[in-house]
């Protein structure tokens, strides 16, 4: 645990979680703004649960419009459509309705409508210069958190690469999380947005604890480990750890459906203020060398960031364990316990074993490794120091899939 007694949370102004709560929109709504722009994708769009909402909005007097153009990864000219499209209707709140695409579409449209600009000024930490449009987040996966981070992350299409803006005024106004929208996701959507949660919570568990200065918390968004995030990060490793397995053999399964979704906000609660570390800095070059999904990459990379780590921060790892029920007496072999039992955890809902799985060709790892060291923020987040040559032999350990 950390020994540092300055903690830190962020959140939304509210949030309401549990089966239903999606019914109290039209009044939580109406008791922000009159004007709703709604950001979702095509699938949603025509869902009778969307029809419901706004069925709700309407019955609460609430004016509202719909962008359903939110595509995955957010690349930056749909961004841009929707803002072009909607400007005019003047709203007055933006509400994100599907998974993390959508919400951090909801909150870069509040961002644009509230600022203007391109959103190139805004790339990196503490660039939002005041308070955006209130947005609430109704999350439809349980895996990014972003109902309740301070970041949100999209692909710029003219340097080919995920680029994230980071701010507390990106947190959204309310976080709506009703469990019952997830039933319907998919198990390969399950599975790498539960792993995507769970590689949150180990890496803000396990991120820097940094001195307890008292402008820290002012003067960065991400601040590292800390007294509260890590109850938020515990919380969520002990809920995915026992329910993921479930939410993806059986989508039907509510009570690891409310678990799950439990797990991630609680995951994003610990990472919107701890940050993440090494996992997440390798995979944006993956990611934009193979396409593939975010959840995936860190996923794969997590168990081989964990082995790396816990050569030199061994403490951190071990209260893990304990967290989760491995009561090996030596903290090594609980330690390997762990990482044993992570491996089986991400085999068992399909996350691939290596980055050479995912795609990636052994002549790209020397770039992987290069660009991964640009992620100055993630990497200087890492409990263990990397340069070149760690990042080097860490990518070579996951692609070759030696632990």
């Amino acid at each position: 645990m950390n020994n540092n007694n300055f903690g830190l949370t962020r959140s939304p102004s509210a949030i309401l979680f549990g089966d239903g709560q999606r019914h109290a929109l039209g009044r939580v709504t109406a008791h922000v703004g009159q004007r709703a722009l709604i950001c979702t994708d095509e699938r949603l769009s025509i869902s009778p649960l969307l029809e419901e909402m706004l069925q709700d909005l309407t019955r609460n007097g609430v004016a509202y419009r719909v962008f359903d153009g939110t595509q995955p990864e957010l690349p930056s000219d749909g961004i841009e459509t929707c803002v072009q499209e909607h400007r005019a209707f003047n709203p007055d709140v933006v509400i994100g309705l599907g998974g993390g695409s959508c919400l951090d579409m909801a909150k870069l449209v509040a961002l644009s409508l509230s600022h203007g600009g391109s959103l190139e000024h805004y790339y990196g930490e503490l660039k939002v210069p005041g308070p955006v449009l209130p947005v609430i987040a109704i999350p439809t996966t349980a895996g990014t958190g972003s109902e309740v981070t301070p970041v949100a992350v999209m692909a710029d299409k003219k340097r080919d690469l995920k680029v994230g803006i980071s701010s507390p005024y990106l947190i959204p106004h309310i976080a709506l999380c009703d469990p019952e929208l997830t039933v319907t996701c998919p198990p390969g959507l399950t599975a790498l947005s539960g792993a995507d949660a769970l590689t949150h919570a180990i890496e803000a568990f396990t991120a820097v604890a940094n001195p307890a200065d008292p402008l820290l918390s002012q003067s960065r968004v991400f601040v590292g480990k800390n007294l509260l995030s890590d109850q938020h990060a515990l919380t969520a490793i002990k809920a995915i750890f026992e329910y993921l397995p479930r939410a993806v053999e059986n989508g039907a399964d509510r009570e690891a459906r409310s678990q799950m979704m439990f797990g991630s906000l609680q995951a994003g609660l610990a990472f919107g203020v701890a940050g993440t570390a090494a996992a997440h800095a390798i995979q944006y070059p993956v990611g934009a060398l193979t396409h593939t999904a975010h959840g995936l990459g860190v996923a794969a990379l997590l168990p081989y960031v964990m082995r790396f780590n816990a050569e030199t921060h061994l403490h951190a790892y071990v209260a893990i364990a304990r967290a989760i029920g491995i009561t090996t007496a030596s903290p090594e072999q609980a330690v390997d316990e762990l990482i044993h039992q992570t491996r089986q955890l991400l085999n068992r809902i399909g996350i691939p074993r290596t980055l050479a799985d995912l795609g990636v060709q052994k002549s790209q790892l020397d770039w992987i490794a290069e660009q991964s060291l640009l992620s100055a923020r993630l990497i200087n987040n890492n409990p263990r120091r990397l340069e070149l040559g760690d990042l080097q032999l860490l990518t070579r350990r996951a692609f070759h899939g030696h632990l």
